[in-house]
């Protein structure tokens, strides 16, 4: 469930998410959802009696040579599977969903017409295949269930040309239509579409199982568009504008910041919107560009404040803070499929930050 939102594909290099401990034969007692697994964490799903540990940050970022309970990592490593629990994570992945992180965190504020920040660059390809007439809506039918043919708030999409088709079947052949030895013309129609490029496998699996063709011919272009629906960050308007300290006094409510940073007040006013969760600074310059009038990041460097003053607001409320949100994404995505499954947002905080 957790992956068809979030294809793991969609993961940015340095990540590691998905599966980080544990065997998934095992019937789920119940899961407990999480920022950061810690030991709180694991305790805390121990004494709910669930085996299952869903977080966003993975436990595992880096390889390890020995699992000795040196630090609080190897130590949830060893008490996670002394217990048998199950940790699986989602991160990156689900910052760059439609529909993730950055869009949570979108809805809480309330913006509206939000669209992501910066699309992820060749992630799209083109298949283009010929069927004969009387397949073509099978066919077309089978790619748009494997993933094709998505374009924004639209699907189903293809372009289709009639044609005719030549071949000669060879001996040994079992050719759905002409004679072997024979040159044989073919009224059919050339079907294009789009796909994210991670669904490259199962499209042509699904093309393959339906076309009647022994040699069913097909071809793949990469595509230089961005993908517009998924990526890092996003950007969206406030309904009614709002002063800058108004915006700032709402959203340090709203993410319950203890300590809301900004840069200085310039009497703008706060209309369009640019985020991103977590460690978001590397924004910043596309969201200048973009027109923003005020970009929300969880972490911001000191040197990155200079030179902005006039360019945009600035906030940053802090990485915890800007993700605490995503247990709620967790939450609807496995309640949806999974009704009678035990499942809770974790009570402990993980934050490692605290203020004074």
């Amino acid at each position: 469930a957790l992956e068809r939102f979030a294809p793991l594909p969609l993961q940015d290099g340095f990540d590691n998410a998905g599966l980080q401990i544990g065997l998934t034969e095992t019937e789920a007692t119940g899961a407990l959802l999480c920022l950061d697994v810690t030991e709180a964490v694991l305790d805390e799903a121990i004494a709910l009696g669930y085996n299952l540990i869903i977080s966003h940050h993975p436990l595992i970022f880096k390889g390890y040579k020995s699992i000795t309970g040196r630090d609080y990592v190897e130590r949830c490593i060893l008490k996670a599977i002394k217990n048998d629990i199950v940790i699986y994570s989602a991160h990156t992945n689900l910052d760059n969903a439609p529909g993730g992180v950055n869009f949570k965190m979108a809805e809480k504020i309330g913006l509206s017409n939000v669209r992501v920040l910066e699309p992820k660059e060749n992630a799209l390809l083109k298949l283009v295949t010929f069927v004969p007439v009387s397949h073509v809506e099978s066919v077309r039918k089978a790619l748009f269930a494997a993933g094709c043919g998505c374009i924004g708030n639209y699907d189903a999409c293809s372009y289709n040309v009639e044609g005719e088709g030549t071949f000669r079947a060879q001996a040994g052949c079992r050719p759905f239509c002409g004679d072997i030895g024979n040159l044989h013309t073919e009224k059919e129609t050339r079907i294009e579409t789009i796909l994210p490029a991670y669904k490259k496998a199962e499209a042509i699996r699904a093309l393959s199982s339906v076309h009647p063709y022994e040699e069913p011919v097909f071809d793949v272009y990469p595509l230089q568009n961005n993908w517009m629906q998924a990526g890092a960050g996003v950007i969206g308007e406030l309904e009614t504008p709002e002063t800058e300290l108004e915006f700032l006094k709402h959203i340090k409510k709203t993410f319950e910041v203890k300590c809301l940073r900004h840069n200085k007040l310039n009497g703008r006013e706060i209309q369009t919107v640019a985020l991103c969760g977590g460690a978001g600074a590397f924004l910043m310059p596309l969201a200048i560009r973009s027109g923003a009038d005020v970009f929300i990041t969880g972490e911001i460097k000191y040197h990155d404040y200079f030179g902005h003053d006039t360019d945009i607001l600035l906030a940053e409320i802090g990485h915890y803070e800007s993700e605490q949100y995503t247990k709620e994404i967790f939450y609807t995505i496995i309640r949806e499929l999974f009704p009678s499954l035990a499942l809770k947002q974790c009570k402990a905080n993980t934050n490692p930050i605290k203020y004074l």
